[in-house]
């Protein structure tokens, strides 16, 4: 199998952004984008999906983290997408229901090249750490769209916001493992349309 390695970079006048990924890694990681919560998130999705993940970024945190990450994941859903290439051999779709404490959060997520968010989370507190809630969301969309995905986060319970937000990282990182799975049995794409 061909490795499945991107490294995408991306440069605006608001944020400098180097991502390098391995979908076939051993959960390693480097990350550096200046606010911690969202470096902690960023490790737990690499170690649980068992990706190699390297992460700079130099964001205008002197204005607030939304550009940061946003951008961040603008650029992640484009390693994604990149190191997918044709996405042949893929089992394309991936699940999990994932505890942490008391929090269980639902992931499903569809590589159908069709981009949607589907995200129903709520956050009782502007921040966690230095990482603003809202965010969280935004972080999402932005995988979503750029990585051409269809994603589904539910919190089916949970009261603290940071076992929350955590198990939405890992449970991201599980079902995407899931999705990029080489499935033997399948030659080409996993559609009727030749075509994902």
């Amino acid at each position: 199998m061909e490795e499945r390695i991107a490294a995408v970079s991306r440069s605006t006048k608001e944020t400098d952004i180097t991502v390098q990924l391995n979908l076939d890694g051993r959960g390693q990681y480097e990350v550096s984008t200046g606010i911690g919560f969202f470096d902690h998130m960023l490790e737990g999705f690499a170690r649980h999906g068992l990706f190699d993940l390297k992460v700079t970024c130099k964001g205008d945190l002197q204005v607030d983290s939304h550009h940061t990450i946003e951008d961040v994941g603008i650029v992640l859903g484009e390693a994604i997408r990149q190191a997918l290439g044709e996405k042949k051999a893929i089992r394309r779709y991936g699940s999990i229901l994932l505890p942490m404490d008391e929090a269980l959060v639902l992931c499903a997520l569809d590589l159908s090249g069709r981009p949607w968010l589907c995200f129903e989370e709520e956050y009782t507190v502007p921040k966690i750490g230095d990482l603003d809630t809202e965010m969280i969301h935004d972080f999402f969309y932005a995988v979503t769209y750029s990585a051409g995905m269809n994603l589904h986060l539910k919190q089916i319970s949970g009261s603290n916001n940071h076992h929350i937000a955590e198990a939405s990282f890992k449970a991201f990182a599980r079902a995407l493992d899931e999705a990029v799975m080489h499935e033997p049995r399948i030659d080409g794409v996993w559609s009727t349309k030749g075509l994902l």
